[in-house]
C-alpha cells in the first residue's frame, strides 16, 4: 500500500540525508508508488529548494547535516516561519540569517509584492529563487558550509550598507538567562550586526532550543522585539521569556 506525500518527502529527504543521491526507480520500489508519482514528489521538492532533480533520480543541494536539520522539527519550523512571514508587508525591507527555520519564512512569502531580502544564507536564495517577485541581495563573505551561510568581513561590510525595519534570526539555543547563543563566532558578528541595521528583531526557534547553549553568546532576548517559537514550550519557559522583557508569539 502507497504512503501518503508528506510521509514519502520525509523519506525521501532523509535518504539523501544519509546517501547523497537516489534514483527514480529504486523510490518508485520503496515508496510503492509509480516512477510518475515520484518525479512529482521530487518536482515539488525541487521547487522548495530541498533537492536537485537529475536525470533518472535527485541530488542533495547541500550538505548532509543541512538537510537532516530541516527534517527535524519540521512542523514546527513551518508553523513559526508562517508566523513571522505575516509580519511583512507589501515593499517591507527584511534582513534574514542564516537557518533552516529563517529560510522556511521565504517559502511562505508568495503573495507578497516589492519586498526586498538582505541575506547571508544561501538557504534563502533557493527558496528566494522560485518567486519573482522578491528582490534578494546576497551578502557575499565566506561560504561556511555546515550552516549554508556567508560569514566574515565582507558579509559584515555588506550589512552596514542597508537599513530594514524587520530582522530575523535563528539559534543554536537561547534562554532567558543566556539570552540568544550561536555556534560560531562568525555567525554571532552577522547577527549583531543584523540587528544594528534593523528597527525589529525577531528569533525563529523551535522549542527545542530552549535551555540549550551554544558556544558564543550573541545578545540578551531583551535586545530582541520578540521571540516565535511553537507550542512544546512550557509555561514555566514562556514565563521566563516573558519576565525577560521580550515578546513571545506561540503557535
Amino acid at each position: 500500500m502507497s504512503i501518503e506525500r508528506n510521509e514519502r518527502e520525509s523519506l525521501i529527504l532523509a535518504r539523501l540525508a544519509r546517501e547523497g543521491s537516489l534514483s527514480v526507480a529504486a523510490l518508485s520500489r520503496q515508496l510503492g508508488v509509480s516512477e510518475v508519482t515520484v518525479r512529482s514528489d521530487l518536482r515539488a521538492l525541487e521547487d522548495r529548494g530541498l533537492l536537485v532533480r537529475t536525470h533518472g533520480g535527485a541530488e542533495a543541494t547541500g550538505y548532509r547535516n543541512v538537510l537532516e536539520r530541516q527534517l527535524q522539527h519540521a512542523g514546527e519550523k513551518g508553523r513559526i516561519a508562517a508566523a513571522a512571514a505575516e509580519l511583512i508587508r507589501d515593499d517591507d525591507v527584511v534582513m534574514i540569517e542564516a537557518g533552516t527555520t529563517c529560510a522556511e519564512i521565504v517559502a511562505r512569502l508568495g503573495e507578497r509584492r516589492g519586498v526586498r531580502i538582505l541575506t547571508n544564507s544561501t538557504l534563502v536564495l533557493r527558496y528566494a529563487r522560485l518567486h519573482p517577485s522578491l528582490t534578494v541581495v546576497l551578502t557575499g563573505g565566506t561560504f561556511h558550509r555546515s550552516s549554508e551561510s556567508l560569514v566574515g568581513p565582507g558579509a559584515l561590510a555588506a550589512i552596514e550598507d542597508f537599513n530594514v525595519r524587520l530582522a530575523f534570526f535563528g539559534t543554536d539555543g537561547f534562554s532567558a538567562e543566556r539570552g540568544l547563543t550561536t555556534a560560531f563566532a562568525e555567525g554571532a558578528e552577522v547577527i549583531r550586526a543584523m540587528k544594528a541595521r534593523a528597527t525589529e528583531s525577531w528569533l525563529v526557534a523551535d522549542s527545542s532550543k530552549y535551555a540549550r547553549a551554544g558556544f558564543v553568546s550573541v545578545m540578551p532576548l531583551a535586545d530582541l522585539a520578540g521571540v516565535i517559537s511553537d507550542s512544546g514550550l512550557g509555561e514555566d519557559a514562556r514565563a521566563e521569556l516573558g519576565n525577560s522583557g521580550v515578546e513571545v508569539r506561540i503557535v
